[in-house]
């Protein structure tokens, strides 16, 4: 198989994440790309132009890191990262949380580090950093439920608070949510979060 890499990514690093914790690492190769810059590479098999962007080994075209995650999962003999009794629902809920609070952090780059600074717009800023500090607050109050789980939920709430520190999104978040900065720390620890790094820039 062939992914569509590129190194900051949230998205792209939480596929290589569930890459490794189902062992499957192996059997991926990666390929960096620049979606920015819209490379015929990428665009003939994703016209969206986005990573990561995954090819099967028959062929197949998958994008958007849910299905990918979800055709992954299909494809080792070990736990389930998305599992198919009663906990499912909160993985997926938990999967959608850390999607979103990553496509507020992503949209808060554009808008500050894309976009020309004369026509940065604040009103737009202060609402995804207030999404942000909401799902924050909540994800303070459950880490009970976060636990010393492993799954695509928690994989995905790791990597996007993760990516809130490698691009300052909404600054310091650890202060007020000392649970929260204790599980997360806890989940970078693990091997599969070590190896799947971004560069700090």
């Amino acid at each position: 198989m062939l992914l569509r890499h590129s190194h900051t990514s949230p998205f792209v690093r939480k596929v290589t994440v569930l890459l490794h914790e189902t062992g499957l690492d192996d059997r991926v190769e990666i390929e960096t790309i620049d979606g920015w810059s819209e490379p015929s590479a990428l665009t003939g098999q994703n016209p969206l132009s986005m990573v990561p962007t995954l090819v099967t080994d028959d062929d197949q075209v998958l994008y958007d890191s849910p299905v990918i995650c979800e055709y992954l999962d299909q494809m080792h003999a070990g736990q389930r990262m998305i599992p198919n009794d009663d906990m499912r629902w909160t993985v997926l809920r938990e999967q959608a949380l850390g999607d979103g609070i990553l496509d507020c952090a992503v949209l808060i780059f554009v808008e500050c580090r894309k976009r020309p600074q004369a026509l940065s717009w604040d009103w737009w800023l202060d609402l995804k950093r207030r999404a942000i500090t909401r799902s924050l607050d909540q994800l303070e109050q459950q880490t009970d439920v976060l636990g010393d789980r492993v799954d695509l939920g928690t994989i995905t709430l790791a990597v996007a608070l993760s990516y809130l520190d490698l691009r300052g999104a909404v600054g310091e978040w650890r202060a007020e949510r000392p649970h929260l900065a204790d599980w997360h720390a806890a989940f970078s620890a693990r091997p599969s979060m070590l190896a799947t790094q971004p560069p700090t820039r």
